[in-house]
């Protein structure tokens, strides 16, 4: 298995890359139940930082696991990290596809008035919120296929005895 320093920045950078989809997910009752107004104040103001710090957080994991799997690809490990790093991609993918085009959108509907604002808030709503569901459970299977190739015991007969 490659070095244990570059597995835990893996996990530790995929963990972290799990916390805007986890609010997402854990927001998302509340904020369906808003009225569009208040949806469209809240979802303006209120993730500023997620797509800076998140996305690079989530790059820097999804590039991370990808050496991983390269590095591993003899083990019985690199498949699993393969799929791992094939999960993450996919999770920056359906966030790329279903969630930016939304915020495109609102970002050009700032100018308009409050009732324009909040009808084009009120009309993209579910397609950002279940986007964002979708995105994380792919990263979410990303992280676990990660953490069961770092905790795979190795083949029987590999030459490591347990100490009584």
């Amino acid at each position: 298995m490659p070095s244990r320093l570059l597995q835990v920045i893996a996990l530790t950078l995929t963990a972290l890359g799990l916390a805007p989809g986890a609010a997402h997910l854990l927001e998302l009752p509340v904020k369906l139940a808003y009225p569009p107004a208040l949806y469209a104040q809240v979802t303006s103001t209120l993730y500023a930082l997620f797509g800076p710090v998140g996305g690079a957080v989530q790059m820097a994991a999804m590039v991370t696991v990808a050496v991983l799997a390269f590095r591993s690809r003899r083990l019985p490990q690199g498949r699993l990290l393969a799929a791992s790093a094939a999960a993450l991609l996919a999770s920056l993918l359906l966030w790329a596809f279903l969630v930016a085009p939304v915020n495109g959108e609102w970002g050009s509907s700032a100018d308009v008035s409050q009732a324009e604002f909040a009808a084009a808030y009120a009309r993209l709503r579910a397609r950002w919120e279940y986007g964002h569901v979708a995105a994380f459970i792919a990263w979410f299977a990303g992280w676990l296929g990660m953490a069961a190739a770092f905790t795979m015991l190795p083949p029987a007969g590999a030459g490591i005895r347990l100490q009584p």
